[in-house]
């Protein structure tokens, strides 16, 4: 089973950006179709953005369309989140997931491996 380990999180502005890495170890990266979901403080977990084995199929959160750009390189295990034109309501803690075979999902549940989170806070 592959494991997932995010960077790329800090303290920013609004308006700049920011790209998130999570890398996978221990398992075939390309049969894991992966997400980004986020947790802002006193709040849920919330889906952001997902895309498929093969980075064919990618989906995003209304609020993040045309800021965010998911993307993977199955070589290097690796699937990114560029952030452009940070808000503050961008603030939370953002979590990696990888979803074993299927289409990509925007459901907590359909994922059964999570990284521990790198925090991106944005300051107006």
């Amino acid at each position: 089973q592959v494991q997932l380990v995010e960077s790329g999180g800090g303290l920013v502005q609004a308006g700049d950006s920011l790209r998130l890495s999570c890398v996978g170890s221990g398992g075939t990266f390309s049969n894991y179709a992966m997400a980004w979901f986020r947790q802002a403080p006193g709040k849920g977990r919330e889906f952001v953005s997902a895309i498929s084995r093969f980075g064919v199929d990618t989906d995003y959160v209304g609020s993040v369309k045309g800021r965010f750009t998911i993307s993977r390189d199955n070589a290097k295990k690796t699937v990114y989140l560029q952030m452009n034109s940070l808000t503050p309501e961008d603030t939370a803690n953002y979590y990696c997931a990888a979803k074993l075979y299927g289409s990509p999902s925007n459901r907590e549940s359909d994922f059964s491996t999570w990284g521990q989170g790198t925090q991106v806070s944005v300051s107006s």
